[in-house]
């Protein structure tokens, strides 16, 4: 697990792109033992103009005021227990942030930063914190809705790494969280997942959702093409 960082520390990054109506993604990478880890933050703006982080990445200057001037940093959600490197100082940047956690990752991510919530409702029917079911209460996702659509946001229930190359690739493909389709990596299943009935189930209830057109992972490139299939086959793969 990657230390917590006490001081703002930029890693490499790309640029924030608006996915959908109030709808931020960026991407950055992050060096792990053998390989760098792509990862990625989702900003979603509420119908107040407050906005949700999803897995906090520490952005340069540039970015961070191109976010400030998208809306009002709220709540800080760190998915969970193994995503806290970033927590600690963006709730230093942002003191009124509201930190929130599953509520099976809260103790560790407490060791990073206080948590505030562990089922917000942010005031927004637009916008749902879901717990991840059969995670042991370790792993949040989100659901948007927005006039063009649904996304669902995800963080390591699955991963969709398509660009891995060399050792640490070739690692990242034997756990799961890189191939030629999105998996549910090795390493959750065997230290996440506790039921694999109930996580199967709450699978096929997103794959349910008439107008989902995408989802987002933190570990991987955004599946957009049939994401309902794919999300039916990932329940399939628990069978």
């Amino acid at each position: 697990m990657p230390q917590i960082l006490e001081q703002w520390k930029v890693l490499p990054h790309g640029k924030l792109s608006e996915i959908d109506e109030n709808l931020l993604t960026v991407t950055g990478q992050i060096e792990m033992p053998f390989m760098s880890l792509p990862r990625r933050m989702t900003v979603v703006r509420l119908n107040d103009s407050r906005l949700v982080i999803f897995n906090a990445i520490a952005l340069d200057e540039d970015e961070m005021a191109a976010l400030e001037d998208y809306g009002v940093p709220a709540y800080l959600i760190v998915p969970n227990d193994h995503h806290r490197l970033d927590a600690k100082v963006w709730k230093d940047r942002y003191p009124q942030v509201r930190v929130v956690a599953p509520e099976g990752s809260r103790d560790k991510v407490e060791e990073a930063v206080p948590v505030d919530a562990v089922a917000p409702t942010f005031a927004d029917p637009s916008v749902e914190f879901v717990t991840v079911a059969g995670t042991r209460g370790h792993e949040a996702a989100l659901v948007v809705r927005t006039p063009k659509g649904t996304t669902l946001v995800l963080n390591d229930i699955v991963g969709n790494i398509r660009d891995s190359s060399g050792f640490g690739g070739w690692l990242l493909r034997v756990v799961g969280f890189a191939g030629d389709h999105a998996q549910i990596p090795k390493p959750v299943k065997l230290t996440m997942v506790e039921d694999t009935d109930a996580l199967r189930a709450q699978l096929l209830e997103w794959a349910g959702i008439e107008s989902l057109t995408r989802i987002l992972v933190s570990h991987g490139a955004p599946i957009e093409d049939n994401p309902r299939q794919t999300l039916r086959d990932l329940a399939a793969s628990l069978a």
